[in-house]
This record gives structure tokens, C-alpha cells and sequence, in this order.
């Protein structure tokens, strides 16, 4: 019985033993740590190449960060959003205003000691309402008439000369369409009165890193020459549509430009260079410089700033109670004064749905765009960034390998529950170091894409571990189901840790069973040996069931004999109990049998011979495990014990019972069985004496006080047969001949003839009772 498996185990000496084996050393990786290594390596590759997917939930998990954690404004913020609302939109009439209203709403900004406005809208075709429009558009109209109107300055030459009191940074957008024309650039690093220089490696181009547009949309020549400043207010959405980084310098019709917050900083503190930073790496840091100081800005190295988004204003108020937002009808018609204006740098732009500048963001999924700019700027002007430096990739990816390396040592040695369990802590440990790094040192370290990893490699050690175990247990149950009952057969499949094939030395009980007579029996089969073989068979099914029944493992078959033992390779704690109630039971199992067969030839009219049997039990230290030759080899099990069992098997005839147990077997079962000693034999193939008992029967007998006097003149017979009292020990058998039921009759009977022998031939003067067997 047994596996290839099983007998590689054994030359390890144990199961666990054989596990250590299976892995392997730890040059010689399994499989199934091959297959982690494999995902392990593609995880890495993955976070190197960053494909969308990986990016995708990085970015998802910054969001939440955001939402969980958002940034904390000032007080009183720098930036007010110079809102086309609702409103303003009721007070002076349908998106595009007049040149001339735009031209007094910068006014009132300058009057009321604005800093620095900037346009989140394009000014892109001329005003229909100036004077030299309307004037084209009339029919018939005097030539008087049209020639004051073409006198008039133009709407855009108003919002000009406005423009030029003050300081105004125009927007510019990008578009992937093809455009008609753009404006010459002055150089491919242009911003109107700024320096866009490149610190770090000079020899790098810095725009194969940048997003970029073919097309740009510009506003009218007179407009941008009147400016002191351009920048493009585009933004990039993301594979989900979310905006939540913003590029701040990006080359667009091949011209690099900064965004429009950054522009109106530079022009709002007099500026006069945006320098970016850049390595083989790609661009990570923007510096903007001004009189007042260095302003740095991090970039993710394609010139992108995460934006650290603040808890959305409340903007189309009746009284501009929002934290940023004032209506533009309001500033025109002068209800808002310089306490609200003066010092600020005035966004322009849009809350209006109708106006189409509405964003998904992180911390709002409907956010007019405009405020994306005022939290750059306040993000700036803080210098309130969350950062997300190569060195937290580079702890991403460590921790990748340090978990993965982990879970191939451990999963195999704990297993999946406990490696889980370690896991999860680990991991909620890492989630607040991630979270710890966010809100108290604005570092975003993704714990999503790592985590994701780790659970796959996890996954992978799992279903290699599952895959074995239930490689074993299928093995155990194909090497078992034979020899053990289904209950036993499940128990040891689910926790074969307590299967030891290799060889191990126990204690282990033993039970031999024979067919009496069993060439008489076949003789009668001559002419019928198939039916030999079912009468075999229709024998050692029930007396197999009663074995396996009671947690008995079947070794062998011997032709009409059964070898089993207890105690492996499943601790049975009540071995010997088990081996002796198990002889019970078959000896009432034949009982049945012959019954049936008696029937059987009764109604058949052939012969009925009975099947009896006889059983040798005994208790004692053996070796077991698989035993055989290299292509064939059986769980079994060796010893003088093994031997002793089957000796007292053959002297059950000899005795005139049933069942012969051993001394150490009858030790444990005393008091739980009714037993009684039958001799002192030495038995072929041993010098030494052993003690010998069987079993009277049910073990409800042995608490009865019938069996205790029985046993008390049974146990004084034998004294006064050791003591070569001859009279006395035939006086006692014959008190006990008769009781419980006649069950010790023919063993008293065999007893009579010895003490018939010694009479004519006495034992020696020292005779210590042995009687040495000459039969197996």
C-alpha cells in the first residue's frame, strides 16, 4: 500500500520531513515559488512600463486620500474667482459680453486694488457689437451714420487700453485640431515678458516629457500685444475624466507655455523666469522666480502638478458668501468693494452649467474649472503640495519584493490562514504609514498597486499550496481508502500532518484473525474455486467493517487471514479497547454469516460446514511505515510484537477460546473488559515468558460482581496449578465449569489433561508454571 510519493517521503523519515523535501532548498525553488518570482518580476515591469490600468488605480487612491484628507484654505485666501455666474449672466445679458463690459469689469478690479487678473476664457473672434461691426451690418443706413461708427474705437481697443492699466494675464487653450493659424513664437520657449529656462541636464529636451497640442487657440492680436502676460488654462483629463493633475508648462503649435496660474503669479510678483528642472528622468520641479523669492513647484515628471484640492466653495450665491467666488455683475455694478478685492489675484470664469467649464474632480465630481486654478494658486502660494517623489516608487517596488520574498518563504511553511492573517496586518500597517506620510509629510505613497501585487503573489502561493494539499489528500485517500474506514480515511486527508510514512517507532496494538479448519473447508470447493473466493470474501467483509469501524487500519490479507493494528497511522488513544471490541463484534458478525449460510444450505440441500475463527491481540513498541522494495512497497508495520500478535492468533485453538490477548493488552483494558489470565507460555520463537489473557465477554460483564467471583476462583485455580496443587486446581475448575455461560469450559477441559500429564510425569520441584508451546 502506498505511493511514489509516499515512498520518497519515507526516506525522509516523516511526512513533515517530506514537505521540507517537496520545497526543496532555497536554490532549488518549487514551481509554484518559480510562478511567484514570475509575477513578482511582471509587477515590477508593470510599475515600470505604468500602463493605464496601473495608473489608474494609483490615481484612484490618491483621490480618496483627497476626499478623506482635503487641504486646509487660509483663512483669508489670495485668490478670488471673478464669477460669470448665473447672476451676472441675468444682470448683463448672454455669454460673450461686449469688449466694453469686460473692459469695465478689469476697471472696477483695478479701482478696487485687484493684483493681477487672469482670463480663464478665450477672446478668439472679434466682438460683433463693436461700433465698426455694427456699422458693417446696417443697410441703408446714412453714410454719416456709418462713418461716426467706424470713428468709434473698437470694443477690443477698449478692453485694450483697460488692460494696459493693469495687470492682465490672457488665456490661451490647446487643441488637438488642426488649426488655421497661430501666432509666430518667438522661440520655442516663449511666454509674453517671461524667460521659460531648463536647470539640470541642459543637453535634455525637456519637451519629449511635456504634453502637447498641436493647435492653439489664442485670443485676438490686440488683446494678447495689450497683455502682460499669457498663459494656456487646458488641462489634461485622465482616463477616468477626472481632473486632478494639472500640466503647468506644455508645448503647444510647438511652443513651450505655462499654465495660466503660474503666468499670473509670475506677473502678480513681477517675475521674470519659469525655470524647469529636468533629468534623464523627466521634468520634477518647477521654480518660479521673483523678486519676493523662489517659488518651487513638484511636477510627477511629465510637468504635472497633483493638485491638492480643497473642500469645494459654494459659488451663484445671492450674497458672495463663498469663500472665493464673487459674482461679475456685482464688481461691474460696484457692490463688492476693495475688503473683498484688493491684493487678490482675480480669476475669471465660469460656475455657469450653459458655459461648459464644469470639471469631475477628486474632492467634487461637478466643479466649475476655474476652481482647478485658484487651488493651484493657493497650492503655490502655500506651498501646500502633495508630493509624489521616484523615492515613494522606489519604496513601492520594495515593498513589492520584501512581501512577495515573505509570502514564498512562509505561505508553504504556516500556510495560507496564517500567511493571510500576517499579511493583513502587515498591509494595515502599511496603509497607515501611507496615510501617516500624506497628512503629516503631504507624501503620497500608493499602497493600492504594491497591495495588488502582493495579493496576486499571494494568490499564486495559495492555489500552489491548495493544489498540494489537495495532491496529498487525494494521495492519502488513494493509499488509505483500502485500509481505513471513510471517517478515518477524511480525518487523516484533512489534517495529514499526522500522517508519518516514512517509519517511526510506536506503540501500536495488533490483531491477527484466521479461519479454523480452512482446508477442510476449500476442499469442498474443489470443483467451484470462484466460489472459494466469494465464501472468502463474504467472510472478510463483515470482519473488515467491524475493524474499520472501530479505527482499525487493515495491513494485509493472507489468504483467510486478516492482519490489522491501531494507533497509525492515526493516534487512537484507546487502542487496545478498540482491538478488543472489535474481536467482540466479529465474532458476532460470523455468527450472523454462519446463520445465513445454515439457512442458505438448509434451503439449498448441500452441506453447512461453520466458519470459525480465531484472533491473537497484543500491545507493544513497532516500526511503521512503508516497507517493500523500491517498485512496490507497503504501509506495514514490524516487530517482535507483530510477531508475539500472531502467535497467540495460532494458540487460540490450543487454549479453547476465541481470543488470545497479550499481558500489556490485557493491562490496559482492565477494568473496561472482562478478562482472564490463561497461562504462562512461551511461545515458538521466544525464550521468554509472556503472560496471556482473553476476553469473557461483553464488557458490561466486567462491572458485575458475578464476573469478580468468577475471576477471584479462576485466579486461585491457576495459583494451585503453578503451586502443583492438582486436586485443588481440578476442585476450583469444577466450580467453575458451567459459569458465564460455559464460556471457559473447554479451556478447563485442556487443562484437566495437562494436570492428567504432570500427575504421571511431575514437573520439577522449581516449576514456574511456564508452559512452552510447541505449535505456532
Amino acid at each position: 500500500m502506498g505511493t511514489e510519493e509516499d515512498k520518497t517521503g519515507a526516506d525522509e523519515g516523516g511526512r513533515k520531513k517530506k514537505r521540507r523535501r517537496s520545497r526543496g532548498p532555497w536554490w532549488k525553488p518549487s514551481l509554484a515559488a518559480l510562478i511567484a518570482f514570475a509575477v513578482i518580476g511582471g509587477g515590477l515591469f508593470l510599475r515600470y512600463v505604468d500602463p493605464w490600468f496601473v495608473e489608474f488605480v494609483r490615481v484612484k487612491a490618491f483621490d480618496a486620500y483627497n476626499r478623506i484628507e482635503p487641504r486646509q484654505p487660509p483663512p483669508q485666501s489670495p485668490v478670488v474667482i471673478v464669477d460669470i455666474d448665473e447672476k451676472s449672466l441675468a444682470a448683463l445679458g448672454q455669454w460673450p459680453w461686449p469688449r466694453t463690459v469686460v473692459a469695465d469689469l478689469i476697471t472696477a478690479l483695478r479701482d478696487n486694488g485687484a493684483a493681477v487678473v487672469g482670463f480663464d476664457v478665450v477672446f478668439a473672434e472679434p466682438d460683433r457689437t463693436s461700433p465698426n461691426r455694427i456699422a458693417d451690418s446696417l443697410r441703408g443706413a446714412e453714410p454719416q451714420l456709418v462713418a461716426a461708427l467706424k470713428d468709434l474705437p473698437s470694443n477690443e481697443e477698449v478692453m485694450a487700453r483697460a488692460m494696459q492699466t493693469m495687470r492682465v494675464v490672457m488665456g490661451q487653450a490647446g487643441s488637438k485640431a488642426a488649426a488655421a493659424t497661430t501666432p509666430p513664437p518667438i522661440s520655442k520657449f516663449t511666454s509674453v515678458g517671461a524667460n521659460l529656462g531648463i536647470l539640470g541636464a541642459t543637453d535634455t529636451d525637456p519637451t519629449r516629457y511635456l504634453f502637447s497640442q498641436p493647435t492653439l487657440i489664442h485670443n485676438l492680436e490686440i488683446l494678447e500685444s495689450s497683455s502682460s502676460g499669457l498663459g494656456f488654462f487646458s488641462v489634461e483629463e485622465e482616463v477616468d475624466g477626472v481632473v486632478r493633475r494639472v500640466p503647468l508648462v506644455m508645448e503647444i503649435a510647438d511652443v513651450v507655455k505655462p499654465t495660466l496660474s503660474v503666468e499670473m503669479l509670475r506677473v502678480g510678483f513681477q517675475g521674470n523666469s519659469i525655470v524647469t528642472v529636468v533629468d534623464p528622468g523627466g521634468m520634477h520641479e518647477i521654480r518660479l522666480q521673483t523678486p519676493q523669492g523662489n517659488y518651487p513647484i513638484p511636477v510627477d515628471g511629465k510637468g504635472r502638478l497633483w493638485v491638492y484640492f480643497a473642500e469645494p466653495d459654494r459659488f451663484n450665491t445671492p450674497d458672495n458668501s463663498g469663500r472665493m467666488y464673487v459674482s461679475a455683475a456685482d464688481i461691474v455694478q460696484g457692490r463688492v468693494g476693495p475688503e473683498r478685492l484688493g491684493g487678490r489675484l482675480a480669476l475669471v470664469g465660469t460656475s455657469a452649467t450653459g458655459l461648459l467649464d464644469i470639471r469631475a474632480t477628486p474632492i467634487e465630481p461637478r466643479l466649475p474649472g476655474v476652481e482647478v486654478h485658484a487651488n493651484i494658486l493657493e497650492n503655490i502660494l502655500q506651498q501646500d503640495f502633495i508630493r509624489y517623489p521616484f523615492t515613494m516608487v522606489l519604496w513601492e517596488m520594495i515593498a513589492i519584493v520584501g512581501a512577495g520574498l515573505l509570502l514564498i518563504f512562509f505561505v508553504p511553511r504556516v500556510g495560507p490562514l496564517v500567511t493571510l492573517v500576517g499579511l493583513v496586518g502587515a498591509g494595515g500597517g502599511i496603509a497607515a504609514t501611507s496615510w501617516y506620510l500624506f497628512t503629516e509629510h503631504k507624501l503620497f505613497l500608493d499602497v493600492t498597486y504594491p497591495g495588488a501585487m502582493v495579493f496576486a503573489v499571494y494568490a499564486t502561493l495559495a492555489f500552489a499550496n491548495y493544489a498540494r494539499d489537495a495532491a496529498e489528500k487525494r494521495q492519502v485517500r488513494g493509499a488509505f481508502s483500502q485500509y481505513l474506514s471513510p471517517d478515518l480515511v477524511e480525518q487523516l486527508a484533512e489534517n495529514p500532518d499526522q500522517l508519518r510514512l516514512g517509519g517511526e517507532t510506536k506503540k501500536m496494538t495488533l490483531l491477527f484473525c484466521d479461519v479454523r479448519g480452512f482446508t477442510t473447508i476449500s476442499e469442498t470447493f474443489r470443483a467451484d474455486p470462484q466460489g472459494l473466493t466469494r465464501l472468502i470474501n463474504r467472510l472478510l467483509t463483515p470482519l473488515t467493517n467491524e475493524i474499520l469501524t472501530r479505527q482499525g487500519t487493515i495491513d494485509k490479507y493472507m489468504g483467510d487471514c486478516i492482519m490489522a493494528f491501531w494507533n497509525a497511522p492515526l493516534e487512537d488513544p484507546r487502542q487496545e479497547a478498540h482491538a478488543c471490541e472489535s474481536a467482540l463484534a466479529m465474532f458476532k458478525a460470523l455468527e450472523r454469516l454462519n446463520e445465513e449460510r445454515k439457512q442458505e444450505a438448509e434451503e439449498g440441500g448441500f452441506e453447512y460446514l461453520p466458519l470459525n475463527i480465531g484472533i491473537g491481540i497484543n500491545t507493544g513498541d513497532c516500526v511503521v511505515g512503508n516497507m517493500g522494495s523500491d517498485q512496490r512497497f507497503d504501509y506495514s508495520v514490524l516487530g517482535d510484537a507483530v510477531n508475539l500478535a500472531s502467535r497467540l492468533e495460532g494458540q487460540s485453538k490450543s487454549y479453547g477460546v476465541g481470543t488470545v490477548i497479550g499481558d500489556e493488552t490485557a493491562a490496559a483494558v482492565k477494568g473496561l473488559m472482562p478478562t482472564a489470565e490463561l497461562d504462562l507460555i512461551a511461545v515458538k520463537g521466544k525464550k521468554e515468558a509472556v503472560r496471556i489473557f482473553t476476553i469473557l465477554g461483553a464488557p458490561e460483564l466486567a462491572q458485575t460482581d458475578e464476573y469478580a467471583k468468577f475471576l477471584a476462583d479462576h485466579d486461585a485455580m491457576l495459583a494451585a496449578y503453578r503451586g502443583q496443587q492438582w486436586d485443588e486446581a481440578e476442585r476450583l475448575m469444577g466450580a467453575l465449569e458451567g459459569r458465564l455461560g460455559g464460556v471457559m469450559d473447554e479451556f478447563y477441559a485442556i487443562y484437566r489433561e495437562r494436570i492428567a500429564i504432570f500427575r504421571e510425569e511431575p514437573p520439577p520441584a522449581d516449576w514456574d508454571g511456564v508452559f512452552v508451546a510447541t505449535s505456532k
